[in-house]
Formats: structure tokens, sequence, C-alpha cells
């Protein structure tokens, strides 16, 4: 066995790191249960938490978070018909009917039990497939990483919204924010309007926590989100019974499949790869006309998809440097705080580390399914905490988030204010992963495209010599072209439908 994997299963395992995995998955599943946050929003709040952790501590910390969350998202969708997490939509199909005659104990032991099935087959992608694609990223020239970085902008762009028009828009807004402050090249101000506190430019962390954290408080107080007196407390066992799990094992096998791959292409996401999977296990089922009603089917394929897709996502984070959605775009932003740079580097300079991480993602879904299972009478029970004590709370932690990332009350305003462009965009139904993943890929995306043309003395025909720059400029125009199609497709389909829903 390599070295740096013994090591980074002895970095996963040692005591504190095992016990900020426990408390990230506890924090996870409290905040995916709760309507109307967000796992974004957990892992912003608690990331200057981790300012002042060591890195394998605060990364366990984080990762146990995120898949907390995605199972917890589950736990709203089944009792309140309210989904914690968007990847939890689908499971509300056939979850809340479960909970409505009574199943609700069933339905919740069905879908943990499927998300833990999920993330294990994502961990095994995770650990076979990252280090091999690592060490053909090594290969990539400049021009080359370039246009994967291109690539992965107009694939986000792309499945980001309904509107290309509006995911372009957003993602163009990104890249302008991105040149504010110093040139990576030149080293002259761009775009300071005199302003000292923005020569080190707009800082990524800061703006996340404006665009996700603010509209969630706002959205919180405008609107009400009832259903607390309607939570079933009283809970039958919810241990899956022998042939419950007969019964998902083609669901549980097509939504782990369909998610870890989903989760490997950029801004695929979990509510695609949940969808997905219920759909196609609809229509292979011999039971395809209980769906809707009630179904242990329905609820394990999307519960699986959706835990496999954070395997997924991590994979193109670890070896390109590309977050697969805005929660790994996140946790971008807490290695590079930590002087770690994802990348095909990190296997051959810091191998140790990076299994590490791999291993305390499997720490992560191990406790995740030990403590969803054995605290899942208590955690039910805290759906019920008063927005008036937890909306005040999350506020505080965002001023002072932003202030200890630069010590700097400056960036306190420059949080507020991509709060309001967060409501703007919201309200405009203009999709924010755009502008997230531009402002993390901004730079290295201007970087290496300054730096292929300053070597090929201004000729763009670098970009298209090297056949792996041609790949992925070829499968960016078609992701764009992709998303031309189908949004015609849906512009012809929708007046039909709206004529026959009409009376």
């Amino acid at each position: 066995m390599s070295p740096d994997v013994l090591a980074g299963i002895s970095q996963a395992s040692g005591f504190l790191v095992l016990l900020s995995t426990v408390v990230g998955v506890f924090l996870g599943l409290t905040v995916g249960m709760i309507p109307g946050m967000t796992i974004s929003t957990g892992i912003i709040v608690l990331l200057p938490v981790t300012f002042v952790l060591p890195a394998d501590i605060s990364i366990a910390l984080l990762l146990g978070l995120y898949v907390g969350g995605m199972t917890g998202g589950s736990f709203s969708a089944v009792l309140l018909n309210i989904p914690g997490t968007p990847s939890a939509s689908a499971t509300a199909l056939d979850g809340y009917p479960m909970s409505a005659r009574g199943e609700a104990g069933r339905a919740l032991g069905i879908a943990i039990t499927s998300s833990f099935i999920g993330g294990m087959v994502s961990f095994l992608c995770l650990l076979f497939i990252a280090p091999l694609l690592a060490e053909v990223a090594l290969s990539f020239r400049t021009e080359d990483m370039f246009a994967l970085v291109f690539f992965g902008i107009t694939i986000i762009c792309s499945f980001a919204a309904q509107s290309l028009v509006k995911g372009l828009l957003s993602g163009v807004i990104g890249l302008a924010i991105v040149t504010i402050g110093q040139d990576p090249v030149m080293g002259t101000q761009r775009f300071t309007f005199g302003q000292v506190n923005l020569l080190g430019g707009i800082h990524f962390l800061t703006a996340m926590i404006g665009l996700f954290a603010i509209p969630q408080l706002v959205s919180n107080l405008v609107e009400s989100v009832g259903g607390a007196q309607r939570i079933q407390t009283k809970l039958q066992s919810v241990l899956p019974r022998m042939s419950d799990l007969r019964a998902i094992r083609m669901p549980v096998t097509i939504g782990s499949l369909t998610g870890a791959f989903l989760g490997i292409l950029p801004g695929a996401g979990g509510p695609i790869a949940a969808f997905i999977s219920y759909d196609y296990t609809r229509r292979i089922s011999k039971r395809r006309e209980k769906f809707g009603e009630g179904t242990v089917e329905g609820v394990a394929a999307p519960e699986s998809a959706n835990n496999a897709v954070t395997g997924g996502a991590l994979i193109p984070m670890m070896t390109l440097g590309i977050p697969g959605d805005p929660v790994t775009a996140i946790l971008i932003g807490a290695l590079i705080i930590h002087g770690l740079a994802p990348g095909p580097l990190m296997f051959t300079e810091r191998g140790d580390f990076a299994f590490g991480l791999i291993f305390s993602f499997f720490w992560a879904n191990i406790f995740n399914f030990i403590i969803a299972l054995t605290a899942l009478r208590v955690l039910v029970k805290l759906l019920a905490t008063p927005r008036s004590l937890l909306m005040p709370t999350v506020a505080v932690l965002c001023v002072i988030g932003s202030f200890a990332l630069r010590n700097n009350f400056f960036d306190v305003y420059v949080m507020l204010f991509f709060g309001l462009v967060g409501l703007a965009m919201r309200w405009l139904d203009m999709p924010v992963v755009p502008l997230l993943l531009a402002l993390v890929l901004g730079v290295p995306l201007e970087e290496n495209l300054r730096v292929a043309l300053t070597s090929s003395q201004g000729d763009i025909s670098i970009f298209f010599s090297s056949p792996i720059a041609v790949t992925f400029l070829g499968l960016s125009a078609l992701s764009i072209i992709w998303s031309i199609r189908s949004a015609r497709l849906r512009q012809r389909s929708d007046p039909p439908s709206s004529k026959e829903s009409s009376p």
C-alpha cells in the first residue's frame, strides 16, 4: 500500500479529526433538515471557525457537514413535505405520502440507509478515480488548463438555470468582479476607484457569504414556513425491513451510480441526479403506478443519488481544482486559506493530505449513518427551533465571518453589498451558481489565458494546437449548444401544457 494512503488513513483516524467529523455530521443533519437553510449557508457560517483550526480538522469538519446536510434534507421532506435541501425535492414525492399514512419512521430509515450506500459508492469512486485523474492532469499545459477552466464555467452556466442567457450573464458578472484589484501579471491597479481596501480585490468568501446567507435571511423574514405543528415525533422503528432492503436494491444501484457520475460533471449537482434516478427507477419498476403514492423505491433512488453526488463532486475539485457544486467551491476556498491549492499537484506534493481528505469523507459517511439512526428522534424535535433565535444567530455569524477573513470591517460592507446582489438576482430569477464559480475560477482562467498568449506572442492558434485544449473547447461549445436546444424545446412545450392546464 502506498505510504501516502497509509498517512492519509492515519490523518483521518486521529481522535480530534474524528471528533470534528462527528460534530460536522451532527451540524450538517441539523442544517440540512431546517427549511430555509442550505448546506452552503451552513458551511459559510461555520467557515470562520476553521481559520484557527489545523487544516485536517477543518476539512473533516466541513466534509462532515457536507455529507450530513445531504441526508438531513430528507427529514423535513418526509415529515413536512418541505425539502430541507434542493436535492431532497424528489424524496418528498414518496416520502411525505408514507409519512402521511403513519410510516414516517420507515421512510426515514430507507432514506438514511440509501444515503449511506450512495455515499460509500461515491467514496470508492473518489478513492480509485481521483489519483488516476490527477496523474493525467499533470500533463496539462497552460492552454489546456485555460480550456478546462473555461469548460467548467460554461457547463455550470448551462446547468444552472432554465435560461442560458441569465446563466451566462451571471457568469460574466462574476468574471467582471474578479478583475477588481491588482493585475495578476503586471501588478497594476484595476477598477479600485482610489479605494485602498480594493487593492487586494474582492475576497470570494466574503462574496459567498453575502450571496448565500443574506437572501436566505431575508426570505425567512418575509415568508412563513409552517408545518411545525404537523411534525410526527412518535416514530416507529427506523431500521429497514428485509423486504424493504430487497426492494431497494435496484433503486439504490441506479441512484448511486447515477449520482457518482453526475457528481463528477461540474454543475450537474444533487437535484438533477435525484430526479434522473427517480424517473429512471419509476420507468423500470414493476410498480410504477405506485410512485407518488408512497413507495420505498421512490425514496431510495433519489436519496442514494444525492449522497453519491458528494464524493463525485470532490473528484474534479481535488484533481482539477474545479468545483463540482457550490459546496465544493467553498471547500476550495477553505483549502486555499490553509495554503493547500486543490489540483493535480496536491496528490504529488501533499499526497498524505489528499488521501486524508478522502478517508475523512469515508468516516463522514460512517458517522452520518450511525448518528442519523441513533439520534433521529432528537433531531426531529429540532425542526421546531424558533426562527426568532436561529436567524439572528446566523446574521451575527455572517458579520463575524466577513470581518475575520482579513480583520477589515470593509469586508462586512462588501458582504452586505453582495447580499443585495444576491437578492436582486433571486428576484430576477438569475442563478447565483455561475457567479460563484466565476469568482472561484476567474483568476486561473485569466492567468492561464494571458500566460498562454504571452508564450505564443498573441497567437490564438495555440489553443487549437493541443488535442486536450481542443477537446475541452469542443465540450464547452457542445454544452452551450445543448442548452440552447433544450431552452427552445422547453419554449415549444410550455404553450401546449399551459393550454391543457387552463379550464
